[in-house]
């Protein structure tokens, strides 16, 4: 039978940041959150990808603070944020965002999420409470590319799928096998070649840190992983549903990407296949979509490049005319 675990029963090794962290009691979990900037200014809400904690937004929250009230967040799995064995699908997760907006934030916010919290913020402006979200950019989003089946691209198995199941194998659900070193050692032979070429573009290498696994690693559920290549995170939501009743004007940048020749793996997040349907399904649903490829980009452009990412969020919110 499972439990939740709060942060308090894991030893993550948790650090300090530059922003005070807060914990909001949202039902079946506890959500750990930063806040920056006045709260007189536009709300922003910040959602973090897969592995990586509110902290990766820390350096744009710098930059944006001025322009924005923040909001960033641990999600379900993550961070100090509660982990819910069993329970990671994307309308846990959105759901989970519904109740945030309403306990804390108290007002419609604009919302930018990254990889899987892109996915999310096209969810929160499908699904949320009407008038929730007044607009969301969608940060190199798996649109598509994140499901089993897809209806159009590849799926997660022809893309980074194999690095999230090497991750929960050697990792196991809740870090219950905890091999990091064996992870770590494997990652040439267990991983296609081709994708960890993809991988090097997408994330620069940073420092290598040996024996010690990384810090947000260390934060994060690895049965993140495994709810995503069995399929259970999207079981419920199929994304072109999904962008057919999006009700919010969308954001949709578009990183490093490509198809390997050999294999026709996705190195990238979503393929420019992908790209142009959602578009499609974005503008069939009768609201505005700005599309931005950034084809040099990071995946994690917020976090790796946030002057750039900064520019491009101010830019956009610019032309809103909310």
């Amino acid at each position: 039978m499972w439990r939740a675990l709060e942060a308090a029963d894991r030893d993550g090794g948790f650090v300090s940041h530059a922003f005070p962290e807060l914990v909001v009691d949202l039902g079946e979990i506890r959500m750990n959150y930063a806040v920056a900037g006045d709260p007189a200014l536009p709300p922003l809400l910040l959602v973090p990808g897969q592995t990586e904690s509110w902290w990766g937004y820390e350096r744009l929250m710098q930059l944006l603070k001025d322009r924005f009230r923040l909001y960033a967040v641990d999600l379900r799995g993550q961070g100090r944020s509660t982990w819910t064995p069993g329970r990671y699908t994307l309308d846990n997760f959105g759901n989970d965002l519904v109740r945030f907006i309403d306990l804390v934030v108290g007002q419609p916010v604009l919302v930018s999420g990254n990889s899987s919290g892109g996915v999310l913020a096209a969810w929160l402006t499908a699904y949320a409470k009407p008038g929730q979200v007044l607009a969301a950019a969608l940060e190199d989003p798996p649109l598509f590319a994140s499901e089993i089946d897809p209806a159009v691209g590849p799926g997660i198995s022809g893309g980074i799928g194999p690095l999230f199941e090497h991750w929960n194998i050697w990792l196991g659900d809740q870090w219950s096998r905890g091999d990091w070193e064996g992870a770590r050692r494997s990652l040439a032979t267990g991983l296609p070649p081709e994708l960890l070429r993809g991988l090097a573009v997408m994330e620069p290498p940073s420092e290598d840190t040996g024996a010690a696994a990384p810090q947000n690693l260390l934060e994060y559920d690895p049965e993140w992983g495994r709810a995503f290549v069995s399929g259970s995170v999207s079981a419920a939501v199929n994304h072109e549903h999904m962008l057919s009743c999006v009700t919010a004007p969308i954001l949709l940048t578009h990183h490093v990407r490509q198809l390997d020749p050999v294999s026709d793996r996705l190195l990238g997040a979503l393929s420019d296949e992908q790209a142009a349907r959602a578009c499609e399904l974005v503008e069939s649903a009768g609201q505005r979509v700005s599309y931005q490829s950034f084809p040099d980009a990071p995946h994690a452009m917020h976090r790796i490049d946030p002057e750039r990412f900064a520019e491009t969020i101010t830019g956009w919110y610019a032309q809103l005319r909310l």
